[in-house]
């Protein structure tokens, strides 16, 4: 089911940019003067036609500084919440062991009761607690993307002033809804070094 809607978004994209070939076409054939080619409205700075260009997520996540020093942030910031909640639940086990140690086979029930309620509010407060830091790092992480988003749309608009092109699409790792590349109309690594500059 997921592979068909992958597909049939693939065919999606593709019939659209077949439209609007066909539609800018038929209107360079219909008037010379009334409107411009395609060629003419597409031309990149490298002078290669093409109403489309991309860039690739992936590369823009490993090579623009910026990103992959706020990743490795935030990455930290997850190893130690999962670090902490690993902790309080060792801390969980070891004051159980010592519970059963100390008492032997003198513990009554109502001890025992007792004890393991106080555990189960521990676990309450430990899973809690990683729920919580787990929401504010998501929170703080979904910023950090929209900010990037942001920056990443300006800098496009910027940069397409001189370059003509319509539409600039992303690709990536399971964002794979071209069916073909023409890699003349990757502008990854100008994106990378103008992010990387506009984001010093």
């Amino acid at each position: 089911m997921k592979n068909l809607n992958y597909l049939f978004n693939a065919l999606l994209v593709v019939a659209i940019a077949v439209l609007y070939y066909f539609h800018f076409s038929a209107n360079n054939c219909s008037s010379k003067k009334g409107n411009r080619s395609v060629e003419a409205v597409a031309l990149s700075a490298k002078g290669k036609a093409g109403l489309f260009a991309y860039v690739d997520l992936d590369s823009l996540n490993e090579k623009i500084t910026y990103i992959k020093q706020n990743r490795a942030k935030l990455e930290q910031e997850q190893a130690a919440i999962e670090a902490e909640w690993q902790n309080g639940y060792k801390n969980l086990q070891q004051q159980r062991d010592q519970f059963i140690k100390k008492g032997g086979s003198s513990i009554t029930q109502q001890q025992a009761e007792e004890f393991q309620n106080m555990l189960i509010q521990q676990q309450q407060q430990i899973d809690g607690k990683k729920q919580t830091l787990t929401q504010k790092l998501n929170e703080k992480s979904y910023k950090f993307m929209d900010g990037v988003q942001k920056q990443l749309k300006d800098f496009l608009a910027e940069y397409n002033q001189d370059k003509g092109f319509n539409y600039i699409f992303t690709t990536g790792n399971g964002l794979e809804y071209m069916v073909y590349k023409d890699s003349s109309l990757n502008i990854t690594n100008d994106v990378v070094e103008g992010m990387n500059e506009k984001l010093k």
